[in-house]
């Protein structure tokens, strides 16, 4: 419809980077970026409500249309009002489609060119998801924004593979696109292993499509630091500047700064959820052990300078004897800061990008995690 509002805008950009501050519109509500989705794989946020989650700034949650499909069900979520509403949430929802559980689960799987057969981690039965039943489900699951099912190739991967890995990524989606009705933004994927010239054939396959948004995904898999960088950057620069661009699975503070810088807009990374379970824990000054003896008596918080409500009333001596003691609680505290982190870092350079201080700010921030009292990273 003409004069209709863009699904994705950009407010703001740094001028010595390629950083922006933009807005997603969804049926569910606006999403300021750049902006880290929560994993809620199963339709949770482990250790979290969705009360915590508004109340930290969470704007978007991720969840798993295929690990949703085999519990509790498709028409089960459906009959309840759709998956927002299913898990409590009043915002928008994006759905992964089960890809990257092929890579890691790859013991489980047959893959062709028309989909994949994998046995479910549950009860062994086998499970078939193509194309075009992937985008069924994530449609019957009611969602915002629809990533489709993807090739992703582990590194290191002979050529052959990593050709094979575009060439089916690029026709899946294809296929996914005529089987999308227009209900959500459907987003393209982007493959290619740390090869310069796959990764630009993919992402003109993809861009092609003309589609909401566009991801770069089969990234984090292995391949080393330096690599992961050098590709994602040059990734950045293949996707249009008017949409929404997305890195799948990444990850540490230090990363989101710098994919941000790259002009990325949305993240996801189970390392705040999953670490605070484990009791590592995020701050302004690094990570830090809370099960670390030298933790048993500090009356202080877990990080001064965070306003999180765990910082405002807990210690880390009491922090470090739930966590020691097996508590439950440990595993809900500790979530609630890394994510109060986690979201806090994003709406920070959101303020950064507002205020033209993008550079000054970030460059405070990765000095300050460098030189902190945390384990580095």
């Amino acid at each position: 419809m003409s004069g209709a509002r863009p699904f994705f805008e950009v407010l703001a950009a740094d001028p010595s980077s390629r950083a922006r501050r933009g807005r997603l519109h969804t049926a569910r509500g606006a999403v300021d970026t750049p902006a880290f989705m929560p994993v809620a794989t199963g339709g949770a946020v482990k250790g979290a409500t969705p009360e915590d989650l508004r109340r930290l700034g969470a704007q978007l949650l991720l969840a798993n249309a295929y690990h949703l499909s085999l519990r509790p069900g498709i028409e089960a979520v459906h009959e309840l009002g759709g998956l927002s509403r299913f898990m409590g949430w009043d915002g928008p929802v994006l759905t992964d489609s089960g890809g990257f559980q092929v890579f890691s689960l790859a013991q489980l799987v047959e893959r062709n060119d028309d989909g994949v057969r994998i046995r479910s981690h549950l009860d062994g039965s086998l499970q078939s998801l193509t194309p075009e039943r992937v985008v069924e489900i994530e449609q019957r699951l009611g969602v915002d924004v629809l990533m489709p099912l993807d090739d992703c190739a582990p590194y290191p991967s002979e050529p052959g593979r990593l050709e094979e890995s575009v060439t089916r990524t690029a026709r899946w989606l294809e296929r996914s696109r005529a089987a999308w009705s227009g209900q959500g933004a459907l987003f393209g994927i982007v493959q290619g292993g740390v090869v310069a010239a796959l990764r630009e054939r993919s992402a003109e396959l993809s861009v092609a499509l003309d589609l909401p948004g566009y991801a770069v995904g089969g990234l984090s898999v292995g391949e080393p630091r330096e690599l992961f960088y050098e590709t994602a950057s040059a990734g950045a620069d293949r996707l249009p500047r008017e949409r929404p661009r997305y890195l799948m699975g990444a990850g540490t503070p230090q990363d989101l700064i710098r994919l941000v810088s790259m002009g990325y807009d949305l993240f996801d990374c189970v390392l705040p959820t999953r670490n605070a379970r484990n009791g590592t824990l995020f701050t302004s000054r690094g990570r830090l052990n809370i099960r670390n003896a030298r933790f048993a008596r500090d009356p202080g918080p877990v990080d001064p300078r965070c306003p999180c409500p765990v910082c405002a009333r807990f210690s880390r001596g009491y922090l470090r004897h739930l966590a020691v003691s097996g508590e439950i609680l440990s595993a809900i505290l500790n979530t609630v800061h890394n994510l109060a982190y986690y979201l806090g870092l994003v709406a920070g350079l959101r303020r950064a990008l507002e205020q033209g201080r993008f550079p000054e700010y970030t460059s405070r921030i990765l000095c300050e995690l460098a030189g902190g009292e945390g384990e580095r990273e």
